[in-house]
């Protein structure tokens, strides 16, 4: 079957048709880099990192961008309590966040344009709005204050299409602050008059900066042009940074501004979503001091992208064990190193789910059906499979042994106390033997006996 993606704008799931045959481009909203990536960050990028690994699977020419947002009101206001610029501010945040995401497996994107790199294009796109009618200056004299530019919401007739939000019901204040230099309240900026001390740039409008939304427009239209195939982000971002996106290059370009908008699910904690408004987080490296990077990634991936994923520790024990079920069935087993065989009937039921949506509870069923086979058979072909299929989607990179360990160092330990249990059970003291398992599995670790020896293995 081809690939359907379930698209918010159309509340359906279409069949992906590029633009270019054969090529596809793919633009997800990145971060804004004034403190520490959490898990809920982890959610959008690991799924948006599955999407585009499964598109080069698919034999597609893939531009996978990710932006940088590195000038922005937090950004100015943690820099100023900091006491350092923010180009310190932003460049310390940008290798932490490059250090989690390698840890985590994600790929480097295409390209990843940071914000402060394209003003110039910004402001060409606010200059078309405002020759459009759809942009205007704010009267400084009325509003006591420097004019910024604002887009003017009721101008543009396709607002709310998606978020599915009409403007009559949307109320003033609720996500959209309320200012004296705005003629309606719906209305948003587009570019920030200059304050004392902050960062800004020369435009006809004055010294000032830009907007957050209007960022993403310009980087996405830079990079992959007018229309583009897939524009990805989280459930937080619809309204209103997507729906006003899409009100910014839509009404300055008039064209769709992406064919597909892919938005993932939620990591929540609790009732509510993880956010560091909520001060609820936990970010990825806390938690890759806790647990395994591949663990984290299996908890991220293993629900469908589309679903709320509720963080509990029950959950990552859980993806522990399960991930471990795979490996088991791969240890011992020397690979054929033959390429995917999609014809085999676990790869092509993976295949399927994949192309419904990436549905990945049911491409690990298929994984999980495909180790027990390996269990039985022992066949290097079907090993082979599995761990081409895992990768496929960032995981089963490790040597079995390697992930069934842990990464404790206490390795040399755990093998001394099972040659002391192997001398027991030679010299018949199967009481010293079973004293040795059972102290070794208070500490986490499983020991299993077979016909070449005993290895071991962390619950």
């Amino acid at each position: 079957m081809p690939l359907e993606i379930y698209n918010t704008l159309s509340r359906s799931k279409q069949p992906l048709q590029p633009i270019v045959p054969g090529r596809v481009g793919l633009y997800v909203c990145g971060m804004t880099v004034y403190d520490y990536c959490h898990l809920g960050h982890a959610r959008l990028f690991t799924a948006m990192d599955m999407a585009q690994r499964w598109l080069r699977v698919l034999g597609l020419e893939v531009t996978y961008v990710r932006n940088i947002t590195d000038i922005e009101d937090k950004i100015i206001k943690r820099a100023a309590e900091n006491g350092e610029s923010v180009g310190e501010l932003t460049e310390r945040f940008i290798r932490y966040m490059n250090e989690d995401f390698a840890a985590l497996g994600l790929a480097v994107p295409d390209a990843e344009p940071r914000a402060t790199e394209y003003v110039p294009q910004m402001l060409a796109l606010i200059e078309q709005l405002q020759q459009k009618g759809l942009a205007y200056q704010a009267d400084a004299a009325a509003s006591g204050e420097e004019g910024d530019v604002n887009f003017a919401v009721r101008k543009f007739a396709g607002y709310g299409k998606l978020s599915g939000k009409s403007l009559d019901d949307l109320r003033a204040g609720e996500r959209v602050a309320i200012e004296r230099s705005k003629r309606d309240p719906l209305d948003f900026v587009l570019w920030k008059h200059a304050k004392p001390a902050e960062p800004s740039w020369p435009s006809q409008w004055g010294a000032g900066r830009p907007g957050w939304h209007i960022e993403c427009s310009a980087m996405a239209s830079e990079t992959l042009g007018d229309t583009f195939d897939i524009h990805g982000g989280g459930p937080d971002l619809i309204f209103p940074h997507h729906e006003n996106e899409i009100a910014q290059s839509e009404g300055a370009h008039g064209v769709p501004l992406a064919n597909l908008w892919m938005h993932c699910g939620a990591l929540r904690v609790g009732d509510e979503m993880m956010s560091k408004s909520l001060k609820n987080m936990l970010t990825i490296r806390e938690a890759l001091k806790k647990y395994d990077a591949e663990v984290l990634r299996f908890f991220l991936l293993r629900p469908h992208y589309r679903s709320q994923i509720a963080f509990t520790e029950a959950l990552i024990v859980e993806a522990r064990t399960a991930l471990s079920r795979l490996y088991t069935a791969l240890r011992g087993i020397d690979g054929d190193g033959q390429p995917l065989d999609w014809s085999e009937a676990h790869a092509r039921r993976f295949h399927d789910a994949m192309n419904d949506d990436f549905n990945t509870p049911v491409a690990f069923a298929a994984l999980f059906d495909l180790a027990s086979e390996v269990n039985r058979s022992k066949s290097p072909r079907l090993a082979t499979q599995l761990r081409v299929l895992g990768q496929t989607l960032g995981l089963l990179h490790q040597a079995p042994e390697q992930f069934l360990r842990g990464s404790d160092d206490d390795s040399a330990g755990i093998e001394l106390l099972i040659s002391v249990r192997a001398t027991a059970k030679k010299e018949k003291d199967f009481a010293e033997a079973d004293r040795v398992r059972k102290a070794l599995l208070e500490k986490g670790v499983v020991l299993e006996d077979g016909p070449d020896g005993t290895t071991w293995r962390r619950r």
